[in-house]
């Protein structure tokens, strides 16, 4: 079955990067930070996580972006992810463009089981 053609449901690992929607960040610095997440997560589950890395590649790397309305909304979700097993990072800005330096704008989780994501960021909406 092609990957265009599958149900969401088909896939069995994902990565969920946890965006900020209180820094009001434009497209671009938003896609950037999100990618900055992505790359973190991948390298730090293929290092630490070979199996799950390998099966999320396999499937496609199916990314997920959703949002929370602030940084105090990071910490129990990484707490949780990582209590699960799960690698995450917290991306935060060098302060070149937007916004100052040190500023925490996304949090990146997995990839990992979806069914171990999904206790940590199901009830979180899409971005």
């Amino acid at each position: 079955m092609s990957l265009w053609k599958r149900n969401q449901s088909d896939f069995d690992y994902k990565m969920v990067i946890v965006a900020r929607s209180d820094l009001a960040l434009s497209a671009g610095k938003l896609a950037a930070q999100v990618s900055h997440a992505a790359v973190e997560c991948t390298l730090l589950t293929k290092k630490n996580k070979t199996e799950w890395f390998s099966k999320w590649q396999r499937e496609g790397a199916k990314k997920v972006v959703v949002k929370v309305e602030s940084l105090d909304e990071f910490f129990p979700l990484k707490e949780l992810a990582e209590k699960l097993g799960i690698c995450t990072v917290i991306i935060s800005d060098a302060g070149h463009t937007e916004i100052p330096e040190g500023t925490q704008t996304v949090l990146g989780i997995g990839p990992a089981p979806s069914n171990l994501i999904d206790q940590v960021t199901g009830q979180l909406s899409l971005l």
